[in-house]
């Protein structure tokens, strides 16, 4: 229950399409046709009303993460700053050292169990002249959120304010719950498009990472010339047939009812949590999910004792508690994530997207260990 992927097939119309592909027997290297881009271009006019999106504005490559890092290479120069809003996404951390540059923290404000953005310091973090890129994360993993128009707009008028370019993963934008929306960062007004590179892949929608395709999105030709170079440069630049092929069969009409289906169970899956968690350790809340179909749990509580010097030895941890990963996985075989791995040591991040049976021996494992804990 921890890697943001998913225990569900992907959708039987993806399957069928490889399968055709399978027939064909020749697995070489692959010519990226123009209905790949004329499938990306219609899937985000007509699901996510980015209307202004151009084929021209796109770069294939094989996943989110070398995106980022291809991104983070072409714009920065080793010692400059990338803005990161924690708790965040663990490979951003990872995308920004592999450059050699500093990662600054806008910490995103915890209140009544959900986050919000701390603009004031992000006007602070931003007017650094080192200050070059902002990683933004919509929807955001792990803390749920899936930012309103006005919010990116707020966000992206203090990065043009200090010249700092967003770059925004958007890997998580087809999980969105009802009474919310996802806005697609470059899609606000055209302005914070000229100013903005855009992340995306069907990947963690459709359950296809294992194919490895994701795409670049900028309007700036000068933009995609030093993507290009710098995706080259990490040679990132071939992609996987089947991922093209899977990404074309995913963007359809089909892929959205599939996803319709897909939300509503993953949102079921979700209400489980919470009210099993309410009944049987009401002592550690579960942050207010938005999007994503990964839940956020704030085990403070465990913390707090340990802090106050209350003894855990009666479940023989006599010394430091280690990590609530660790502890899990030892002692009763269920694989969560730690907090700390996103920046905040106080919560673990569990996947909820799996069938109802597996995730009801998941969560009665997780229970129980952290009954122990209290």
């Amino acid at each position: 229950m921890w890697v943001a992927d998913m225990d569900f097939q992907t959708a039987p119309f993806i399957i069928e399409a490889l399968h055709k592909r399978v027939e064909h027997g020749i697995f070489g290297y692959t010519k990226v046709p123009d209905s790949y881009y004329d499938a990306v271009v219609n899937w985000f006019k007509q699901r996510h009303g980015w209307t202004s999106l151009q084929k021209e504005w796109i770069l294939y490559t094989s996943g989110v993460v070398p995106a980022l890092s291809v991104v983070i290479k072409a714009f920065t120069q080793p010692g400059d700053q990338v803005i990161v809003q924690t708790p965040v996404y663990n490979c951003f951390f990872s995308s920004i050292r592999n450059n050699g540059c500093e990662i600054v923290e806008n910490k995103l404000i915890f209140k009544e169990q959900t986050y919000q953005m701390d603009f004031d310091d992000l006007e602070r973090k931003a007017a650094n002249p080192k200050a070059k890129l902002l990683l933004l994360c919509n929807p955001h993993n792990p803390a749920g959120r899936v930012w309103t128009r006005e919010e990116l707009q707020r966000l992206g008028d203090i990065c043009i304010r200090h010249d700092v370019l967003v770059v925004s993963d958007e890997i998580h934008c087809e999980f969105v719950y009802p009474g919310y929306k996802y806005v697609p960062f470059a899609s606000v007004s055209e302005e914070l498009q000229h100013h903005s590179i855009t992340c995306n892949a069907p990947s963690k929608a459709f359950n296809t990472a294992g194919l490895q395709i994701a795409n670049i999105i900028s309007d700036n030709p000068d933009y995609r010339q030093k993507i290009d170079r710098a995706i080259n440069i990490n040679e990132v630049c071939d992609v996987n047939p089947f991922g093209v092929i899977a990404l074309q069969a995913a963007y359809t009409d089909e892929g959205a009812e599939w996803l319709r289906q897909l939300n509503e169970y993953l949102l079921d899956n979700y209400n489980y949590l919470k009210q099993y968690f309410a009944k049987e350790i009401p002592q550690f809340p579960i942050t207010k999910l938005e999007g994503t179909y990964l839940a956020w749990v704030d085990c403070s509580v465990v913390l707090d004792k340990r802090a106050d010097g209350v003894s855990l030895s009666h479940c023989g941890l006599d010394a430091p508690l280690p990590s609530f990963e660790d502890y899990l996985l030892k002692h009763h075989q269920v694989l969560v994530n730690d907090g700390s791995m996103y920046g905040d040591n106080r919560f673990i991040r569990i996947n909820l997207a799996c069938p109802r049976q597996r995730l009801e021996e998941g969560l009665k494992r997780i229970v129980a260990g952290l009954q122990e804990l209290l």
